[in-house]
């Protein structure tokens, strides 16, 4: 069978066209999926609760969350933002975890302060078995309610935010 070149042309044009549609779909669900979860599903040991400093946060990449130590009140938090799931890094000049996609702002134990952010960062239980804290990434508990605000400190220094 051979083609003439308007049948080739038409063809070409319906290839073309079902390779956007598939591609545009791609795209659509690449865009709107949920995003992974954010734990390895497990108990994770975080190490001696006397280690931890007083105002710190340090990320522990086998469970996905920050430990931090609010005046002796330990919190594993999760790495993703209530909002939309972005990572929340933390921010040492301000002491105060930062979100970069849409500028959510909380406190050390992870309360909301500011942005578009529904609830205060979401937790991970936490306990101490001999003498180590350990936290259960199957158990994720709602973050605080905004207004919540009993580790709220003045920031330390500016925003990560305000110095890029």
């Amino acid at each position: 069978m051979s083609l003439n070149r308007r049948e080739l042309l038409r063809t070409g044009w319906k290839v073309g066209g079902t390779l956007l549609v598939v591609a545009a779909g791609w795209t659509t669900y690449e865009a709107l999926r949920p995003l992974a979860g954010g734990a390895t599903g497990g108990r994770v040991s975080l190490g001696d609760p006397s280690n931890v400093e007083p105002g710190s946060a340090t990320y522990f990449n086998e469970g996905r969350l920050w430990l931090t130590n609010a005046d002796g009140q330990f919190f594993a938090l999760s790495q993703k933002c209530p909002h939309l799931g972005c990572r929340v890094p933390f921010c040492e000049s301000s002491g105060r975890f930062e979100c970069p996609c849409h500028g959510s702002v909380f406190d050390i134990g992870g309360e909301y302060i500011k942005g578009p952010a529904p609830r205060g960062m979401d937790r991970y239980e936490l306990s101490v078995a001999d003498g180590v804290l350990v936290a259960d990434t199957t158990k994720l508990l709602p973050g605080p309610d905004r207004g919540k605000s009993d580790f709220l400190t003045p920031a330390r220094g500016p925003s990560c935010a305000e110095e890029t």
